[in-house]
Order: structure tokens, then sequence, then C-alpha cells
């Protein structure tokens, strides 16, 4: 495989966009973050208790009636 070519083009040209398009795009960005989804999200990151004994349940197994019956069917 030959990765010797030049990865840019010299003689392409340079699109610039309009100052007033960033100033949108920043408007736009800080709106979505202050909206009630964001601030909900968010609030949701910083409690991770909610799900910490989904993959440790106290009886040590996923599901209990499938564990139960190999227990069963090893005593057999």
């Amino acid at each position: 495989m030959d990765l010797s070519f030049s990865r840019f083009e010299h003689d392409a040209s340079v699109a610039i966009l309009p100052a007033d398009l960033a100033v949108m795009m920043v408007g736009i960005t800080a709106r979505q973050a202050a909206s009630p989804t964001a601030l909900f999200q968010s609030r949701l990151i910083e409690t991770p208790a909610v799900a910490a004994n989904l993959f440790a349940p106290l009886h040590g197994a996923f599901n209990v009636g499938m564990a139960s019956a190999i227990i069963r069917w090893r005593e057999i």
C-alpha cells in the first residue's frame, strides 16, 4: 500500500464561513445546553447509584429462575 501521497490538495480553494454563521451556531449550542432536556440528562449523570446494582444483584444471578432451574437439573 502506497501512503506517500499528499493528503492535502495544494490548489484547492479554502472555504471561509461567514462570521454570522459562527455566531448563530454558538447561540444554538448555548440554547440547547440550557434546555430542560439537557439539564435533566446532566442530572442523570450525577446519580450513578440508581443503576449500580443492576450488574451485581444480591442473589448473584442475572436470571434467578434460570439459575435455580440449572441447579435443580444438576441435582437430578
